[in-house]
């Protein structure tokens, strides 16, 4: 039976929720041992992700079908919804050097044995001022030095090729042989010149200009020859039939080198006057299916042998990298790796870890899918709850839980390999999530939020997740969003902070005035690799524990019970009663005094942690 003023029923995209209360239990992220962590929980049947956006907009996060939320004011530890706009986002040095790293290892140049030598020998490095390097730190150390190493094998081969190619070049234009020509250099280009030359210089490797050198020589030679009256016939040569031109130079060089350097995968050409050497494998992309993305890399260039320049070893050259999107299910491959990560990363006993637990907490979802419609309102992989994997050539090596929402990406969970720990895969996943929201911007522009989770500035081993910015934290009182450089001074002054309060906190303390990046520091602690995990398994039912103490139901009864309800508008919260939706004033009278007391204090929390308009449009159910 339907009344007026009800919404159609859950099978039909309702939102329909369970209050749970108000609840203790032991914080996972100081381990003092007391029950100090005190949160509102909520058991979803059914979700809309519009009124989960706006739960998330509220500071709530889900953990399977269980939504919960902080109470900020009195926990121990408040933890502040953190968010990130895409196309803002500005990489540190570290992701930079994160997204690197995997580009070597899929390249083939690096295959991760350094660090796991410096993972088992134990030992640090210490710089001169004391501090002790990470063995991350020593891996990217020792990797740079690898390559520079090889580099500039290579850059001298190159150049050593370029002096035959002059010599063939001198000698096939019969110029002097009796003059001192300059060497070849051949200089690595670097990232930041790549980006100011045109289209299509991504590819370019290294340069010479050894052309511009070699016409100036020739000049010289000619001019001096001319001065002392003693004009040879070569000379005659250059001056009439060859303008000593460093562009046509450079394309002499250019078709003398194609038969001198054996080096795989690289290219020569000229280009106005300089030698250019290109890789010749580019980054292939397979075509995108709608929920469905495959990510190929090949190794770019390979040293030659002949030349004292030996290749990496060839089974290792190409390894392929696949992304894939799919809609949250049970897959047994994924659980034995969930399994794997647990017991080995966060040290779970095997008995604890059971299907039953892993559907609960990552593949349920009260998420109701919405598909793509065709227009730009729903992305192409639809909006709901969903399962990133990440594959390098097949083998399943971490799987990053997400929530596709309409204003936002929201990272869940993440587990990976502990096999494959040196690449970071938790900073990596988080990259390659900002940038699906960028991609998934332009066919819907209303997707334009990352959210990481929840950031706690009292437990230092969350802190990294600043790192990723600009980020913005929401208030928890008044539900805006404010940088985190605006921030951050207020939270280094307490735990729990009205975070909107900064423009007034301004007028009173200058330093908040200060330009945030004079001010703060940028340097995050981090604790490698870090995901963006908030919680582990457990938690919420912890919170569930109907172990209570007495004293602890009297707190919140009484904390309850102290709240005045008279002017409280109750009447529109919409109920579920044994599959009858009525709106609060159409059955308030057929309940008792005491039932109403009791029930009103329950509502006057709902509507508190849910707010008044998702207390109207989401239907709460009574069992």
């Amino acid at each position: 039976m339907r009344r007026s003023g009800a919404s159609s029923s859950s099978s039909g995209g309702d939102s329909v929720v369970a209050d749970v209360g108000r609840r203790r239990s032991t914080c996972g992220y100081c381990k003092s041992g007391r029950r100090s962590s005190v949160t509102h929980g909520l058991w979803a049947n059914s979700l809309t992700v519009y009124d989960y956006q706006d739960l998330l907009d509220r500071g709530w996060r889900r953990s399977g079908c269980f939504l919960y939320k902080p109470e900020m004011e009195t926990t121990c530890c408040p933890a502040y919804t953190i968010r990130l706009k895409a196309d803002k986002f500005s990489p540190s040095k570290e992701q930079i050097r994160v997204s690197k790293r995997m580009q070597r290892y899929l390249d083939g140049i690096w295959d991760g044995k350094k660090q796991e030598l410096a993972d088992k020998s134990g030992e640090s490095q210490v710089h001169a001022h004391g501090d002790t390097l990470s063995s991350t730190s020593q891996m990217e150390s020792l990797g740079r030095h690898e390559q520079n190493t090889k580099d500039e094998e290579l850059l001298d081969h190159l150049s050593k090729q370029i002096d035959v190619a002059i010599q063939s070049f001198v000698k096939s234009k019969d110029l002097p042989c009796d003059i001192q020509y300059p060497k070849g250099i051949v200089k690595k280009v670097s990232q930041t010149k790549k980006r100011r030359l045109v289209d299509g210089s991504e590819d370019l490797l290294y340069t010479s200009s050894i052309s511009f050198q070699l016409a100036a020589t020739l000049r010289r030679t000619k001019s001096d020859a001319n001065d002392i009256g003693t004009k040879k016939d070569s000379l005659a040569v250059i001056g009439s039939s060859y303008d000593i031109f460093p562009k046509d130079i450079s394309e002499e060089l250019a078709n003398a080198l194609q038969h001198l350097v054996e080096v795989p995968n690289l290219s020569i050409k000229a280009c106005n006057g300089h030698l250019n050497f290109y890789s010749a494998v580019k980054e292939v992309r397979s075509d995108k299916e709608s929920h469905q993305v495959a990510i190929s890399r090949e190794s770019p260039m390979q040293e030659s042998k002949g030349h004292g320049i030996l290749p990496e070893n060839p089974q290792r050259m190409k390894r392929k990298l696949e992304i894939h999107l799919n809609r949250s299910s049970f897959d047994p491959e994924e659980f034995a790796l969930y399994r794997k990560y647990q017991i080995q990363v966060h040290n779970d006993e095997p008995g604890d870890i059971n299907q039953q637990s892993y559907r609960r907490f990552l593949v349920d979802s009260p998420l109701i899918y919405v598909p793509p419609t065709g227009d730009d309102t729903v992305p192409s992989c639809g909006f709901g709850a969903f399962h990133q994997q990440y594959r390098i050539d097949g083998r399943l090596i971490a799987v990053g839980v997400i929530d596709i929402l309409p204003k936002s990406l929201s990272s869940k969970y993440l587990f990976w390999d502990p096999d494959f720990a040196f690449l970071s895969l938790g900073k990596y996943s988080a990259l390659q999530e900002i940038n699906c929201v960028k991609e998934n911007q332009r066919p819907c522009p209303s997707l334009q939020y990352y959210y990481l989770g929840y950031y706690i500035h009292s437990c230092s081993k969350m802190r990294y997740k600043a790192a990723y910015w600009p980020s913005e934290l929401l208030c928890p009182l008044r539900y805006e969003w404010v940088p985190y450089d605006v921030a951050k001074p207020l939270l280094d002054r307490s735990r729990y902070a009205v975070l909107s309060d900064y423009t007034n906190m301004q007028n009173r303390d200058p330093m908040l005035t200060q330009e945030p990046g004079k001010r703060l520091d940028q340097q995050h602690d981090d604790p490698g690799d870090e995901d963006l995990n908030d919680a582990y398994m457990g938690e919420e039912e912890n919170m569930l524990d109907s172990g209570s103490s007495e004293d602890e139901q009297s707190f919140e009864t009484n904390d309850l019970a102290s709240t005045p309800t008279e002017n409280v508008d109750f009447s529109r919260i919409l109920f579920d009663l044994g599959g009858t939706r009525l709106r609060y004033q159409e059955f308030q009278h057929a309940l008792r005094p005491a039932g109403q007391l009791q029930l009103k204090n329950q509502l006057l929390r709902y509507m508190k942690v849910v707010g008044p308009h998702l207390s109207e449009r989401m239907v709460y159910s009574l069992g």
